[in-house]
């Protein structure tokens, strides 16, 4: 790798860098993690228990890539462009294209047999592929942008108000633009336009890729030892899998992504459904990404004073609250359920902020106990443990959808039907957002002070 000293110190350029790589994230991830089990259900009218299934089959293929994936990179000799930059402009092409695949609305008209092939098909492409081979680099890109806890920090804030970003812009413009409403006031999907906007969301998500490709700066040196000598890869596995920092994480993160993936996608038909207003869902999005924008400069000092893990456990218990309250009440006003889950957002917010610098200290703390640095399968295990909250949220809102007899057949479903949408919505969130706090409370280790050691501990190696 080049030179230390002619490398330029870490600052806002990778701040914004890495923002933008993860606007390439989302606008896939986001897109159909909102919105591809309604295009599914409602476009396509593919069976809502078959989708929440196809979402649980796909983990299992995820246990296998994600894992393989992140081998291959940690594998990998630092090219002349980093250890992790060169995957950025291999594969940002055919993971937008996967994403733009799914989304044909012309297949409406083809027989079930040939719908339901084409979903899987796609789908495991983008997710369990493509999606795989571009995000794991990503993510461990930010351990050797930096060594230093709060710049680290930092990137894991930008990395968030990304997704705040584009979780406004598609929560607030895509509903707008497929919904249309009826004459007797019922909102129904256009099918058509999901085609549009998947291949609009496509071309910002190669652009955006890109951006991160060339304002990053990969500054912190692999060790050779690192890349030479490592365990045997079960023995690696299973010394991550059994380590209480990364089984708290995978527990918490898990929760997390069901949680947040559920509320998102179940909000959709419970606006259109229960409310019967789709300007709720707009509304919504903006006001759950506002904390988040809020809280983002303070999360560094916010860092720095309690801890990534303390900020995890009262950010989670904020949230089952708000959820709780809202499935006791029942609520019938937009404004109501919009109001107490700011609560939730506020005390949630600062979490999402962080949670991504929370890789990295599991990345030293392995280090610090084995001598080997493994950051792609470290973060390759924890983006699995990711996907599987993603399915979880996925085959949740599927299957319960048909345990309260939603007909996937016609656009306006029963008063019966709307009520359990609402149960949905809050109560499962509610019990996630519970278990994510007690798994950082009793199992996650690593605290304030003891991240604070592990680095000091890393440079003194080191030499710094």
């Amino acid at each position: 790798m080049t030179a230390s000293r002619e490398i330029r110190p870490f600052g806002w350029r990778d701040k914004i860098g890495y923002m933008f790589g993860n606007f390439g994230n989302d606008f896939t991830f986001t897109f159909a993690s909102v919105f591809l089990l309604v295009f599914y259900t409602k476009v396509l009218g593919i069976s809502s228990v078959l989708v929440g299934t196809m979402f649980l089959i796909a983990r299992f293929v995820d246990a296998v890539t994600d894992i393989t994936m992140g081998r291959i990179v940690d594998k990998a000799r630092p090219a002349r462009d980093g250890k992790f930059k060169p995957w950025l402009r291999r594969m940002c092409g055919p993971v937008a294209l996967s994403s733009f695949l799914m989304y044909q609305s012309s297949l409406a008209d083809a027989s079930m047999t040939v719908r339901i092939v084409y979903m899987f098909v796609t789908y495991l492409l983008w997710s369990s592929i493509f999606y795989t081979s571009i995000n794991i680099p990503y993510g461990s890109m930010a351990s050797v942008i930096s060594a230093e806890s709060d710049e680290r920090a930092a990137l894991s804030t930008f990395r968030s108000v990304a997704s705040a970003f584009v979780n406004i812009i598609i929560g607030v413009g895509v509903p707008l633009l497929v919904y249309k409403t009826d004459e007797a006031g019922n909102q129904i999907v256009v099918g058509e336009r999901f085609t549009a906007i998947a291949a609009v969301f496509s071309i910002f998500t190669v652009i955006c890729y890109l951006i991160c490709y060339f304002m990053t700066t990969e500054r912190v040196k692999i060790q050779p030892s690192a890349i030479h000598e490592k365990p045997k890869f079960f023995e690696s596995l299973k010394t991550l899998i059994t380590g209480r920092a990364l089984i708290g994480i995978v527990v918490a993160s898990i929760g997390v992504l069901a949680a947040q993936l559920l509320s998102q996608s179940i909000n959709q038909y419970l606006f259109i459904d229960y409310f019967k207003d789709k300007n709720g869902i707009a509304i919504m999005s903006i006001v759950s990404m506002i904390p988040s924008l809020l809280l983002a400069p303070l999360a560094v000092p916010l860092v720095r004073k309690f801890g990534k893990k303390e900020l995890g456990v009262f950010g989670s218990f904020c949230g089952a609250v708000a959820c709780f309250v809202l499935f006791f009440i029942k609520t019938r006003s937009v404004w109501t359920y919009i109001l107490i889950n700011l609560f939730g957002f506020l005390g949630f917010g600062i979490f999402n902020l962080i949670m991504w610098a929370i890789i990295t200290d599991i990345i030293d703390d392995r280090e610090v106990k084995s001598g080997h640095r493994e950051d792609g399968t470290v973060y390759a295990v924890y983006s699995f443990a990711r996907k599987v909250g993603q399915a979880i949220a996925g085959g949740l809102g599927g299957w319960t959808l048909g345990w309260i007899g939603f007909d996937s057949s016609v656009q306006v479903q029963t008063e019966k039907v709307a009520s359990g949408i609402y149960t949905i919505a809050t109560l499962l969130p509610a019990i996630l957002y519970t278990l994510v706090g007690l798994s950082l409370l009793f199992i996650y280790p690593l605290s304030k002070r003891r991240v604070e050691e592990n680095i000091r501990i890393l440079k003194e190696r080191k030499g710094e």
